[in-house]
């Protein structure tokens, strides 16, 4: 059985949660984490701000959006526990998405809490950081593959004497870590910006200078090397495994990320403006989300079509079941 009514929501529940990670970055960039000051949940002490700044407004939004973000979760976790019975990979998917939407919370309550937000440049703040942006790609990729299997495709299987499995979790890792250094260096271009290109290569070659500018030197390299070898590993699957699906996947993830390589070429030569921090990490995202397709196509299980707890007419056609 398969519910279109619960794809649909579930692919929506994923969208607007890509959005409020975007405008998590807006939020960064910006210098808006104390637009609230150190109070959490509240806005500076109130539940609505009425005297807003700017940071105050970006901020004060990011938590709305969070908030919707947590119940549209919290809605998608009910339905798909009522909809599909045990046994089902959906379930897996649902119950991994609340926990990650509740730690994706707990993580960002503990930065304005412990102040590491703003101008603050200390190691834990780093640190909190990757831990957030491993928690986003774990939630993102929850809700990707609840909205895969909700169509009837059957879970994954990584063995030791797979050679696509093993490659595959080795492509997932680079990513993640494309991911930190990249979180890192977006940190790093915000509270010690460059004036220039020189400037910049400047301050990544002066052996005093902060740890943050220090460590995002390495980014472009991790980049380019894990990019290459997502591009040959694409190619790899789609010529062993020539399925319809993963074929597409595949191009699609080694188009999109010869278009992240470019855009980050771009995003440096800017000198990370705003706009184009938040074009470069919509990419990495459309590229993890992606990898997680191609990785649940290339290491199906087997096609099934997973019962729903009821079986009548009536209830099915309530549910949008076919």
């Amino acid at each position: 059985m398969k519910s279109k009514a619960f794809t649909r929501y579930s692919i929506f529940v994923l969208f607007t949660n890509l959005l409020v990670v975007l405008w998590g970055a807006v939020v960064r960039a910006t210098g808006s984490g104390a637009g609230c000051g150190s109070h959490w949940p509240t806005c500076n002490g109130v539940v609505i701000p009425l005297d807003r700044t700017i940071e105050t407004t970006i901020e004060f939004v990011h938590r709305l959006s969070s908030g919707m973000a947590l119940l549209l979760v919290v809605g998608l976790f009910i339905w798909g526990m009522r909809l599909f019975a045990k046994g089902s990979p959906v379930r897996l998917g649902v119950i991994l998405s609340l926990v990650f939407i509740i730690t994706e919370a707990l993580v960002g309550a503990g930065l304005v809490l412990y102040g590491w937000v703003a101008d603050d440049t200390s190691p834990s703040r780093t640190v909190v950081i990757a831990v957030h942006l491993v928690n986003t790609f774990l939630l993102l990729a929850s809700l990707t593959l609840t909205s895969w299997w909700s169509t009837g495709r059957g879970p994954v299987q990584i063995t030791a004497r797979n050679p696509i499995g093993i490659g595959l979790a080795v492509g997932l890792l680079g990513v993640i870590l494309i991911g930190i250094t990249g979180a890192i260096t977006a940190l790093g271009d915000t509270l010690f910006p460059a004036g220039s290109l020189s400037e910049g290569f400047a301050q990544d070659l002066d052996p005093n200078a902060h740890f943050l500018i220090q460590l995002r030197v390495w980014h472009p390299v991790i980049a380019a090397v894990t990019g290459f070898y997502i591009l040959f590993l694409s190619a790899r699957i789609a010529s062993l495994r020539p399925g319809k699906d993963i074929k597409r996947f595949a191009w699609f993830l080694g188009g999109l990320f010869v278009i992240q390589l470019a855009a980050g070429m771009v995003n440096l030569i800017l000198l990370a403006p705003v706009w184009m921090q938040i074009v470069h990490l919509l990419l990495a995202d459309l590229v993890w989300i992606s990898l997680i397709l191609l990785s649940a196509a290339a290491l199906e299980l087997k096609p099934a079509s997973y019962p729903i707890k009821s079986k009548s007419p009536e209830k099915q056609r309530a549910y949008g079941l076919e």
